[in-house]
């Protein structure tokens, strides 16, 4: 049986091109305008995720689908391939924030780690908000303030319109001949995590921002 290789966020963006075929589908384009943009799409698709196998390709292709029930099953297909977020513990998450005393955590087991890019979670009472994410191969997390006003704008991570706050983080990194230099980062970001894990299709950006704020 082929392993799991897909991650949430490719499963978002296949979701997305699925989407635009079946909208276009109805749109009455000349059958040649269609074709090619669904070749298109199925080429975006295979080019998603690096390496893959010949039996992941077939996995991917949708260039035969035709209905809306074959795309619905295809979807629903693609999901027995889901690569889980790893698993974490609330021992783990307190390493990554040994200066937040008082830190909340969020409670792990109503977290469904088979629909995750980002682990996230809000502080109210600090107005601080965590994120935890792979990279590289190991668990790494970051400390944000958020405001307390979120406002209807574009997120960052998934670029999406939606409920978002400001959120700031200082970077780690340092200049030698200033020790008390440091940098603030600041994004827009959605205020609820699991939409936004819904939405998100490329984690350049989030990568970026947690690179930038642990010195990496």
């Amino acid at each position: 049986m082929t392993e799991k290789f897909i991650k949430n966020e490719h499963l978002n963006f296949i979701k997305k091109q699925v989407l635009l075929i079946k909208d276009s589908s109805k749109k009455n384009l000349p059958s040649s305008v269609f074709t090619s943009l669904k070749d298109l799409s199925n080429a975006k698709i295979l080019d998603l995720i690096p390496n893959v196998s010949l039996d992941q390709q077939k996995i991917l292709d949708l260039s035969q689908l035709k209905s809306d029930e074959e795309y619905q099953q295809y979807i629903q297909h693609l999901t027995e391939f889901l690569l889980p977020f790893p698993e974490i513990t609330e021992q783990q998450l307190k390493k990554m924030f040994p200066k937040s005393k008082k830190l909340k955590l969020p409670d792990l087991s109503k977290v469904d780690l088979t629909q995750l890019t980002y682990l996230s979670w809000n502080d109210l009472r600090s107005n601080r908000k965590y994120i935890i994410y792979e990279l590289d191969g190991e668990l790494v997390g970051i400390e944000c303030k958020v405001s307390s006003n979120p406002k209807t704008n574009i997120c960052s991570l998934c670029k999406c319109a939606g409920e978002v706050s400001y959120f700031s983080a200082v970077t780690k990194a340092k200049k030698s001949n200033n020790p008390d230099y440091f940098r603030s980062i600041g994004n827009l970001i959605c205020k609820d995590s699991s939409e936004c894990n819904k939405k998100i299709t490329n984690t350049h950006y989030l990568e970026n921002i947690i690179r930038e704020t642990l010195g990496m």
